[in-house]
């Protein structure tokens, strides 16, 4: 018996390495299986996370995201996707390289998109990228979501956005060029063609989109020199013509080119800046060829020009500049009439009146200040309705409050130091900086999109003046001059609010407590 006892306990042993072994064998099945599972799962989702981030850069290059904020904003994609991504911006193009380290393998798309700033679609763009960065959606939905809201069609018709242009152009032929009634309704209907054109037959048309903006401003020249040509000087030249390009200026484009620049981008600024430079002088070109085009099919009104400064009394409509900056003086805007120092017919205008005259029509006296309660406003909201922006939003109301802070911050400045533009500038976009900003960090909104159109109202009410060299009241050589002198005062209040922009962002963010998980969407 204990013989027997000791030869099974020597045989167990062995059974239970034996079951060990056979329960090994199938845990490691098991787990290879689950494994392979696992990895098939890993590669479908793998894709799909490429997939998502090479349409999130197709959407963000269409909608008209801020571009020196593309490359973070998909850098910070990667990395929360756990994606080995290298990305390079080139105007208009991203070139998205994917790495694999284990096979030392790459692969490269280049991805190209054209477009304007639509608002909304760019709002819930930036929604998206949050979840899906906050892990809160998937990268495969994340997908899904960015087709359907680049499969949308735009907010609003053709004709309903040249309504938006026409509000747009009148007001600012108003607030920043002294416009009268007469020249808002002209520069407005100006602005409409113009936006058509632009919507239908630029887009559609390669070839003529080459030659849009010259065509356009000359158009615009030609009707307003015509105008102002009429007996009795019922029409402002420089505040049509002023007010109905102004929706083409590139001041948008030299302010992200400078934005660029700060952020080392030095490529992509370069060449929006030059680009933009260079876009200025072929609109000054357009406005003097218009201008001296009619003159040239109508002889009478060049005399009557000339003639009319021999007269004992002037009446010019406009603003009035200093002659160092050219920035307008304080609420020297209007109708002005000017009498001769003497009786002697060479003696110059040096007596004026700085206050518009009362004996004119309604229709052709310059608004008074508190219509600017009014006009801004009204301004603000057609001008995001414009760039896209659904009406029955709660961002809307939002823009339009941070746009109204800015200009009443311009002007504040203006009263104070109103030589100098860029600073002027810079105050306004302080404003609307901390504004943006702080309603991103508090209350989870976007910031680019809340503060557009306040930036663009800074931009469209900088380049007051700059115009104005080509009305028939300048010499020959300041004509010449007007359009590169427009590119340089639009650089200056690009710098002043970027500036202003840059340190309302690193206020508010400094004073902000918790960290940003992916990057910023603002200026």
């Amino acid at each position: 018996m204990d013989g027997g006892d000791g030869e099974a306990e020597r045989a167990d042993p062995h059974d239970l390495q034996r079951e060990l072994s056979y329960r090994e064998k199938v845990q490691a099945l098991r787990e290879r299986h689950r494994h392979t599972a696992e990895i098939a799962q890993r590669v479908d989702d793998y894709e799909a996370r490429q997939q998502f981030i090479i349409r999130l850069a197709k959407a963000l290059l269409r909608f008209g995201a801020p571009s020196h904020r593309i490359e973070s904003q998909l850098s910070c994609a990667g990395t929360a996707l756990a994606v080995n991504v290298a990305f390079v911006h080139l105007p208009s193009v991203v070139i998205v390289n994917f790495l694999d380290t284990d096979t030392r393998t790459s692969d490269t798309h280049f991805v190209r998109a054209g477009g304007r700033v639509a608002l909304s679609k760019l709002h819930r763009v930036r929604l998206v990228y949050r979840a899906v960065l906050h892990d809160e959606l998937s990268a495969a939905h994340g997908l899904q979501q960015l087709d359907a809201i680049m499969a949308q069609p735009p907010e609003y018709a053709v004709w309903v956005r040249c309504v938006f242009a026409f509000f747009c152009a009148s007001i600012i032929s108003a607030l920043a060029f002294g416009g009268s009634i007469a020249d808002m309704f002209v520069a407005g209907g100006c602005a409409s063609v113009l936006q058509w054109l632009g919507l239908k037959a630029a887009a559609k048309s390669t070839i003529y989109a080459n030659v849009y903006e010259i065509t356009v401003s000359i158009v615009v020249s030609f009707v307003a020199r015509a105008l102002s040509s009429l007996p009795g000087n019922l029409f402002c030249y420089s505040a049509i013509a002023s007010g109905g390009v102004v929706l083409i200026l590139p001041g948008f484009t030299i302010l992200i080119a400078a934005l660029e620049l700060t952020s080392k981008n030095i490529l992509c600024g370069s060449v929006r800046m030059v680009h933009a430079v260079i876009y200025t002088l072929f609109l000054g070109f357009g406005l003097t060829m218009g201008s001296d085009l009619y003159l040239l099919f109508n002889p009478l009104a060049r005399r009557n020009i000339a003639a009319s400064k021999s007269l004992d009394a002037q009446v010019l409509h406009g603003a009035i500049l200093d002659a160092n900056t050219s920035q307008p003086l304080q609420d020297a805007f209007g109708t002005f009439t000017f009498f001769r120092d003497g009786d002697s017919p060479g003696s110059q205008f040096i007596k004026g009146s700085l206050l518009p005259r009362p004996d004119l029509a309604w229709w052709r006296q310059t608004l008074p200040w508190w219509a600017m309660f009014v006009l801004v406003p009204v301004y603000s909201t057609c001008s995001s309705l414009c760039n896209l922006q659904a009406l029955r939003s709660v961002q809307l109301p939002v823009m339009v409050l941070f746009s109204c802070l800015a200009f009443a911050a311009n002007r504040l400045a203006q009263r104070f130091v109103s030589d100098r533009g860029d600073i002027v500038s810079a105050t306004g976009a302080f404003v609307i900086g901390l504004c943006g900003n702080a309603y991103s960090r508090l209350f989870g909104g976007t910031a680019f999109t809340s503060m557009v159109t306040g930036v663009l109202f800074l931009s469209a009410i900088g380049t007051s003046g700059g115009l104005t060299g080509s009305n028939e009241f300048v010499s020959s050589s300041q004509r010449n001059t007007s359009s590169f002198e427009l590119g340089i005062r639009m650089i200056q209040v690009a710098i002043g609010v970027t500036i202003g922009m840059l340190v309302a962002q690193v206020l508010v963010y400094s004073l902000a407590g918790k960290r940003k998980n992916g990057a910023h969407f603002a200026f």
